[in-house]
């Protein structure tokens, strides 16, 4: 351990140091502070800001520690800064000679969304790291491995995985296991998971055990493939810096960055098949296969990865959908069916933040005009999200009773939501009532307009007055200025003045001296 940190970088030992602050922890010398003001006896803790001490005072801490549990998170954020390091280093060479696995890592690091969504909390307890060896045949390894993962809600308000699959490039299963998640479960997401109950009785492989199967294939600089791959390394806890992720490779021609494919959507666009039919749950297993055939379509066949963006390849229950977000932890899934009327299947989405307070899901409904007409039939307070778009606040009833709140929104594609307008303005002009529409819309933009340009105008009457407000306190800082540089000035004359007297009094009494001894000779 010592010899990691007399190697590792300033920055690193900072960042350790700040989490032993943060977290309480104390050495032989006791806490951060304790220990400058023993180690320190001029500045002591008066100087407490990790990041103004040396590298060799950070070190010198962080040695103070003997705990074998301390020692091994200290070493596992130094191995997380490590792999960083190496991966940065990996994206800096030249792309030149290199082979397509490591371009598709690279094209994966290179991600706009990647430093968020693979930004791991890996210090944490239960978190495994896997450790890169600055071996230049690790970084260059083509071995791959595909995974993919299960996950149900459970009562504390986190995910957890209940299942995990893994194949080589062969398609070969190397890990095909049920996990007891080790705490109550409060939704299966059985419509999702295809997961049951059942499944899972009398299953006593830990997450631990697969984290350990998963560092054996893992070893050596294997590359991790998969779909959306951060969520499934959520669920695993574990932080591996050699990944390829297709919902990052792979891109539509027209909207690059801007919209990530689906899985379903890729195989469908780039291997002719779809991983399976609408409405089927999902096969973590077919999964993994599909995400190493991804790959390997472009690794052998050489594969573009810019895809078409047909509207064919989008199916329907893509666009016929609602948004319910803000859900509460304690509602489950299968309480949603509560909220709103109609026939429609929920998909629970994947959560950024699994220690949140609420989650979001998507009713997948059989049609557009089903979708559309649920949500207008909806009562509840009608607002904007953050991007401005419209949304609902609903209550609803729990089968225990109580209330609870979520909001929804519609996700339609621009062109379905299109024709669904065309047709429901055909339908209104032969009713008569799209004249009468046109003229309430126009008067209610009217308003609209005039409300923001009203809005607007106070905003800069406001702004003018805090710029007359602050350009008054300028003149009157100056003008105090003006006054104490002309008081100095008049005190400065008065000492040069007084100073003149002196001297002058200083003058006659030398004079004086000098005939005073002239008289006497």
């Amino acid at each position: 351990m010592e010899d990691q940190l007399d190697m590792a970088d300033k920055k690193v030992l900072v960042e350790v140091v700040k989490m032993a602050q943060k977290r309480g922890m104390s050495g032989a010398k006791g806490a951060w502070k304790d220990f400058l003001n023993s180690y320190d006896k001029q500045l002591g803790a008066s100087l407490s800001d990790p990041s103004r001490r040396s590298k060799e005072v950070l070190a010198a801490f962080l040695k103070t520690f003997t705990d074998e549990n301390d020692l091994k998170l200290f070493a596992k954020v130094i191995q997380c800064h490590s792999n960083r390091a190496l991966t940065e280093l990996f994206k800096e060479e030249s792309p030149q000679h290199k082979s397509p696995e490591q371009r598709l890592v690279r094209l994966t690091l290179e991600h706009p969304q990647y430093p968020s969504e693979y930004s791991f909390p890996s210090y944490e307890e239960e978190w495994v790291v896997i450790k890169l060896k600055k071996k230049s045949k690790v970084m260059r390894s083509t071995n791959l491995v595909a995974v993919d993962c299960e996950m149900v809600l459970c009562e504390d308000g986190t995910e957890a995985c209940v299942r995990v699959c893994v194949v080589d490039r062969n398609l070969k299963v190397k890990l095909n296991e049920f996990v007891n998640p080790g705490k109550a479960i409060a939704d299966y997401r059985t419509e999702i998971t295809g997961i049951a109950a059942a499944d899972l009785d009398g299953v006593k492989c830990s997450l631990s055990d697969v984290q350990t199967s998963m560092k054996k294939l893992l070893s050596h600089g294997t590359i991790l493939v998969g779909h959306s791959l951060n969520n499934d390394l959520q669920a695993l806890k574990l932080d591996h810096a050699r990944v390829i992720d297709t919902s990052y490779i792979f891109k539509y021609s027209d909207a690059p960055f801007q919209r990530k494919p689906s899985l379903n959507n890729l195989c469908k666009s780039v291997l002719g098949y779809e991983v399976r039919e609408k409405g089927a749950p999902h096969n973590c297993l077919d999964d993994a296969c599909a995400a190493m055939k991804l790959v390997l379509a472009v690794v052998e066949r050489g594969c573009d990865t810019n895809i078409p963006c047909l509207h064919d390849v989008v199916p329907d229950s893509e666009v016929a959908k609602l948004l319910l977000h803000r859900i509460p932890r304690i509602v489950p899934i299968g309480e949603l069916h509560r909220a709103m009327p109609g026939e429609f299947r929920v998909e629970p989405k994947p959560s950024k933040n699994a220690r949140g307070d609420t989650y979001s899901a998507l009713a997948v409904f059989s049609s557009m005009e089903e979708a559309h007409r649920v949500y207008e039939s909806l009562e509840g307070t009608l607002e904007k999200d953050s991007f401005g778009r419209s949304q609902k606040v609903i209550t609803f009833h729990l089968s225990t009773g109580t209330e609870a709140n979520l909001c929804v929104r519609e996700t339609m594609h621009d062109n379905s939501l299109g024709q669904l307008l065309k047709k429901r303005a055909a339908e209104m002009l032969d009713s008569g009532e799209l004249k009468k529409l046109k003229a309430s819309k126009i008067g209610e933009i009217e308003v609209a307009a005039v409300n923001q340009c009203t809005d607007h105008l106070k905003e800069i009457e406001r702004l003018k007055e805090e710029l007359r407000q602050k350009d008054l306190q300028i003149v009157n800082r100056c003008e105090d200025h003006s006054k104490e540089i002309e008081r100095l000035k008049h005190e400065l004359s008065q000492k040069d003045l007084e100073i003149s007297v002196l001297h002058k009094i200083v003058q006659q009494h030398k004079e004086k001296e000098l005939r005073r001894k002239s008289k006497k000779f």
